[in-house]
């Protein structure tokens, strides 16, 4: 072993000792307790980032701890290849967006590689391959065929410069994130992918998720927003029928405000609205006024109330009163029935609305006890008690719902209904970077699937590509076809998939990656569920959410068996610099390249793990990297020390032989104290809190640094070799090519490598302390300690704590007031003055 630690030299030899040995090719064994840890892949944008380092030296952690404790472990990588960000790239490169793409794989994969993952490669697949996409494409085939996907006119996000549907968080303040034009809300044909078919069994399988945090499965809860309500019908006044209904249906959770309601809202594009548009000019020019802007939840709430009286009235279906209909810009036509009865005194929304444009405003549910405040300053949105309710009056808004919602299904004009706010997905996108949609459409046929013998249906890449409008739009060699069905003249659909249904499934592809006649096979079943997944917070909804549903389709097409795709969840936290997030714009980023070939991988690996738990955020410490070096430094020339030489074997029979018993107090205390720190550290390492593990290997090696060099007793010695022998294992999987290359000078044994070196545990009878540390305080301040026999009375360490030499000149002279002692821990003298 080199006297001075080289980390370059060191990486590169342990990195090519795992490559050669095919360390971390994982293969099913039934007879092994398998173990399947992933990081959620990265986008190859080109650079790895601190976020990067973070989250695949989290997983990698995890993943070779379960390793040493003899488990059968996959841990795979990948890209997820797809998306805008290439094609912004080929706008600004001017190359097609694949050629960006791969040579960004290519230089992550160095990137990734350098850090020492390990990592199965064999398994390494990208989103954007024809290999990995066909598949997609023929689980689209079969649920289109089962009606699981469908097709509709559904309104978008239009950005008219970019020629592109954005999604809600590409539109800020009203306009396209890359172009800056206004946004319009068009209408256009869309696929639909049917999420809420599995909208109660998403809910309530989330109980089944203990391994996950209780935020992100809150959050998962609330997006898909499962409400029991009342679904009230307004007749129309006039007796009129519009789109086949003869009522305005609404949806609401508040049935006990039903007597409160002083207008209805809706949609700009409300069937009824279409039915009166083109009477009332000021009408017509707040609907083109209403196709501006984004369509997220988030900017209706933002935005001022604004809305137009359509001229017509409903009647209310409890009182028969005229109700007047308003089209309002908060209403969305996609949720629930594009329209909402408007309670101004019990629903913030509608009380902003009523103000702005004078409609009254009729309190009818005031608190349990007390008063209500007139007049209202802003809604009063609890439940309550009823008043000015008619016969509903006195009854708590609970039973109010109850005895209304019975009301209204007598009348025919209501029902009780549960409902989700969760949508169906639309996985439509016009982009050109992404994965064809497998239709053909025919006019005489209709939309008709690729047959699974033209599957996959290929992506050309050699493309010129201009950043409006996508490059096969204007491709007859793509677009033009023939029909499957009928042979005649056709066209492929030219839209292609969002990038989300790339990301859904992949980690079940992972297992049967080279498997070219099936999306997955049996392995699946012996790898799925992932035991560990890892990634950040803010995939929390999106991501998961689809994940789990595509799982779920998967099952019932017979692929998996398991119900759920991933057993536990870890968020990790961001990496801040000076308190803000790591960003170019802010000048704050740190170059995980720059910091690797400084100080090397290990440097890298040891500073993220001991900054902070893994959820919580970490703050970038130019001095605590530097810190982590000196660490490694330090337990390099541990392993240089004399009292090593290279045959492991011959220390194990030592070890083997020497009899415990031996030891001196000292050196017993020594040992226990190890055992003590091992032993807590395997209870944070299933805990995942790194840092404290990080933290008790560092005082390990303070506690055997001081044993003598050569020439000391045969129980230094033993205590030395075992505790340098347990170190290397804990450190292992935070910092695995320094370990690699001690191992063989500092093993006890002959395994030749430290990844296969079993998992190490504390002596129990080590942990038995002949002597404990007793911390002596005089009037709260530490003064002291002592170190007493573990079976020592109360009355006996008194004695020994007041007549210590060092306590003495603090309390001589002094009236003693009391003593206060905590068993095995702590005295404290008080004494006056």
């Amino acid at each position: 072993m080199e006297t001075h630690y080289h980390p370059q030299d060191v990486e590169k030899a342990a990195q090519k000792y795992w490559e050669e040995h095919k360390s971390f090719n994982a293969v099913e064994d039934p007879t092994r307790e398998k173990y399947y840890c992933l990081s959620m892949f990265p986008y190859p944008s080109g650079k790895l980032h601190m976020g990067h380092v973070r989250n695949y030296t989290i997983g990698d952690v995890i993943a070779r701890y379960q390793r040493m404790r003899g488990k059968n472990v996959l841990q795979p990588m990948g890209w997820d290849a797809f998306g805008l960000p290439a094609e912004n790239a080929a706008i600004q490169n001017k190359i097609p967006p694949a050629a960006w793409t791969y040579q960004n794989m290519a230089d992550m994969r160095r990137q990734l590689k350098s850090l020492g993952l390990a990592v199965d490669w064999r398994r390494e697949l990208a989103t954007c391959r024809p290999e990995y996409y066909r598949w997609e494409q023929w689980l689209f085939t079969k649920l289109f065929t089962q009606g699981l996907i469908y097709k509709k006119t559904a309104q978008v996000n239009w950005d008219p410069v970019d020629q592109t549907v954005l999604a809600n968080e590409q539109v800020v303040d009203g306009r396209g994130w890359r172009s800056g034009a206004i946004v319009e809300k068009r209408e256009i044909p869309q696929y639909f992918m049917k999420i809420t078919e599995y909208a109660e069994e998403l809910l309530q399988e989330l109980d089944n998720l203990p391994g996950w945090p209780e935020q992100v499965k809150t959050m998962q809860r609330n997006w898909i927003g499962k409400s029991l309500g009342v679904e009230v019908h307004f007749p129309y006044a006039d007796g009129r029928e519009i789109s086949g209904q003869r009522a305005l249906k609404v949806f609401t959770t508040r049935p006990d405000t039903l007597l409160g309601v002083t207008y209805v809202a809706v949609a700009p594009e409300h069937p009824l609205v279409l039915a009166v548009n083109g009477i009332n000019p000021a009408l017509e020019a707040f609907i083109s006024e209403c196709c501006v802007g984004g369509l997220s939840e988030s900017d209706l709430a933002s935005q001022v109330k604004k809305g137009v009286f359509t001229g017509n009235f409903v009647m209310h279906p409890l009182t028969g009163a005229a109700i007047p209909v308003w089209v309002a810009n908060y209403v969305l036509m996609g949720y629930g029935e594009g329209a909402v009865m408007a309670v101004p005194a019990h629903d913030q929304r509608d009380f902003e609305f009523a103000q702005q444009y004078a409609l009254p405003i009729t309190p009818v549910i005031k608190p349990v006890a007390g008063a209500l405040a007139l007049p209202l300053t802003a809604a009063f949105t609890d439940a309550g008690v009823l008043f000015d309710s008619g016969v509903y009056s006195g009854l708590t808004s609970s039973a109010a719902f109850a005895r209304i919602a019975a009301d209204l299904e007598g009348k025919q004009l209501g029902a009780t209904r549960t409902h989700f706010r969760l949508r169906d997905w639309g996985i439509s996108r016009q982009r050109y970077w992404g994965c064809p949609i497998p239709i053909i459409h025919c006019v005489k046929c209709g939309e008709v699937p690729v047959p699974e013998k033209d599957l996959p249906v290929v992506l050309p890449e050699d493309v010129q590509f201009e950043g409006v409008g996508s490059p096969i739009k204007k491709s007859a060699a793509f677009y033009e076809t023939t029909c499957p069905a009928c042979a005649g003249p056709a066209q492929r659909e030219t839209d292609t998939m969002d990038t989300f249904v790339e990301s859904s499934w992949y980690f079940a592809r992972y297992a049967s990656y080279d498997n070219n006649s099936a999306m997955v096979d049996a392995r699946a079943n012996y790898w799925l569920p992932v035991d560990q997944y890892v990634g950040g917070i803010e995939h929390a909804i999106l991501h998961l959410l689809y994940a789990r549903f595509f799982n779920k389709l998967m099952r019932d097409a017979g692929l998996v068996k398991h119900d759920e795709p991933f057993r536990n969840l870890l968020t990790q936290g961001m990496v801040l610099k000076d308190g803000a997030k790591m960003s170019k714009s802010k000048g704050n980023t740190v170059d995980p390249q720059a910091l690797i070939d400084q100080y090397g991988a290990d440097t890298a690996r040891l500073f993220m793990m001991f900054a902070a738990p893994p959820e919580q955020t970490l703050d970038w410490n130019d001095a605590a990297v530097a810190g982590a070096n000196r660490f490694l430094k330090r337990l390099w020339e541990l392993g240089n020390r004399p009292e090593f030489f290279n045959d492991g074997s011959a220390r194990k029979v030592f070890l083997d032989k020497f009899d415990w018993q031996t030891l001196t107090p000292d050196q017993r205390a020594l040992r226990g104290e190890v055992h003590m720190l091992l032993e807590q550290a395997n209870k944070d390492f299933a805990r995942f809190q790194f840092n404290t593990i990080v933290a008790m290997c560092m005082k390990m090696v303070n506690v055997i640094y001081p044993i003598p060099l050569l020439g000391n007793t045969a129980g230094d010695r033993a205590i030395l070799w075992e505790t340098v022998d347990i170190l290397m294992r804990l450190l292992a999987p935070i910092v695995p090519h320094i370990t690699h290359a001690m191992w063989p000078k500092v093993r006890v044994g002959a395994v030749p490598a430290v990844i296969d070196a079993p998992w190490p545990q504390a002596d129990p009878a080590a942990l038995v302390r002949d002597q404990v540390e007793i911390v002596i305080q005089v009037n709260g301040k530490l003064r002291g300690k002592i170190h007493v026999s573990a079976n020592a009375g109360q009355a006996e360490v008194q004695e020994r704590a007041l007549n210590d030499d060092s306590i003495k000149r603090h309390i001589d002279g002094k009236a003693l007031k009391k003593v206060i002692i905590v068993p095995g821990k702590l005295v404290n003298i008080v004494v006056a003055g």
